[in-house]
């Protein structure tokens, strides 16, 4: 029994609707030009329905945050959007302002209109919850001009920002197509698994792993987890293994004492569920080398899971019947240093079971290999993700059943 309203519920003719998606795009730091608008086009079918219903369709997305080098206007978002959509779209770089209402006031059906980034407004990304972003000038201004709010930000839902909670407890709110493929895929896949069931959690992040991984061997989400890349090194070292200066440097900033002392905890609590490498890869050279983990050179940073790993996990993947992918295995985007992500990632589709990854560097791995269709499902989130898999609620997915309850 669905507990928010999804695109069934509501008639959309004529109706000026506000579409929130994340639409967040790996930029080139050099041109400051999209290089990857996968994000774009997953909300092409709940755009393209709304045009069709009949909507006046106003956009509000965002790109990265201020003071970062990749926080741009939407000009660029607007003419990718146009171009999969093969149909117009108007853009202002206006989020609330009188440009942005004349623009939504202008709207005619099956139109299509793009406001500015919303992270440029600072009430975005105050700390307040669902009710205190209720009362936000940027809801204040923009509700009286709408009929319906849908959010299909799966990517940022969780996240308590205005654009994203804080029209469900005034405007009447549904889940876009994406959002809420998302959660159906998601509790499809992990409430109930196909065993065995494996996960491989790897990227650069290592601060989240210990409950991450407490939470899904605890839960029984997963009957093992495989520890790749920086959180498999860091886990290595939690472990007591000498992993080398070079890469001991890179981890640095997230080895705290607490940090170290959960991820011991949580070795000793699910020793034989967490599988760890035996040998890296560096760079030796300009040459890919396989290395043992009691070898590893001090100058040399691990840049990848070695061969005798490669081969060890591809035997336990092959053996799955659920496998789920969240951060690669190394530094996939060098030459020679993909190997270890790119043989997981083949490992999974091979087996017979659900195959499912997530999270951007994840989902930019799957493209670069050519093998992001092969998968049966490719989630869009990286946090949102990672709040489900902690078990964590996701503040959107709240503020769409208290407007389902409310309203």
């Amino acid at each position: 029994m669905k507990d928010f309203h999804t695109l069934e519920d509501f008639n959309f003719k004529n109706k000026t609707v506000l579409l929130r998606v994340d639409i967040n795009c790996p930029m080139d730091k050099a041109t400051l030009k999209i290089i990857n608008d996968s994000r774009i086009r997953r909300v092409i079918p709940t755009v393209r329905e709304l045009m069709g219903k009949g909507a006046k369709l106003v956009i509000l997305a965002h790109q990265s945050r201020k003071g970062k080098w990749d926080f741009t206007p939407l000009d660029q978002h607007a003419e990718r959007l146009a171009r999969h959509l093969n149909s117009p779209v108007k853009y202002v770089d206006d989020v609330m302002g009188e440009d942005a209402q004349n623009a939504i006031k202008a709207l005619s059906a099956g139109e299509v209109l793009l406001l500015g980034n919303v992270r440029a407004i600072d009430e975005e990304t105050a700390k307040l919850d669902m009710i205190g972003h209720s009362k936000a000038e940027m809801v204040d201004k923009l509700a009286p001009l709408i009929d319906i709010y849908v959010c299909d930000a799966f990517g940022a839902a969780h996240r308590s920002q205005c654009s994203l909670v804080g029209f469900a407890p005034r405007v009447p709110s549904a889940s876009g197509r994406l959002m809420a493929k998302e959660l159906f895929a998601l509790n499809a896949i992990f409430d109930d698994p196909r065993r065995p069931s494996v996960f491989i959690l790897g990227g650069a992040k290592f601060g989240d792993a210990s409950d991450m991984i407490d939470h899904v061997l605890g839960s029984g989400m997963a009957d093992k987890v495989i520890l790749v890349g920086l959180a498999g090194n860091a886990f290595l070292y939690a472990r007591g293994v000498d992993i080398g200066e070079a890469s001991l440097k890179v981890l640095q900033e997230e080895l705290t004492p607490e940090n170290l002392q959960a991820a011991k905890d949580i070795m000793s609590k699910y020793s034989e569920r967490i599988i760890l490498p035996t040998d890296v890869a560096v760079e030796r050279d300009g040459k890919r080398v396989s290395v043992l983990i009691g070898d590893l050179p001090s100058a040399e940073p691990a840049l990848d899971i070695g061969d005798e790993s490669i081969e060890k996990f591809r035997k336990i993947l092959l053996a799955s019947k659920t496998c789920f992918m969240s951060g690669p295995a190394g530094m996939y985007e060098k030459d020679g240093f993909g190997e270890g992500t790119y043989e997981i990632m083949s490992a999974m589709i091979e087996s017979e079971g659900q195959s499912v990854i997530g999270g951007g560097h994840t989902v930019g791995a799957a493209d670069r290999f050519d093998f992001t269709d092969r998968f049966s499902y490719v989630s869009t989130g990286g946090g949102a993700l990672e709040t489900f898999l902690l078990g964590e609620p996701l503040p959107v997915i709240d503020a769409l059943r208290y407007s389902f309850k409310n309203l």
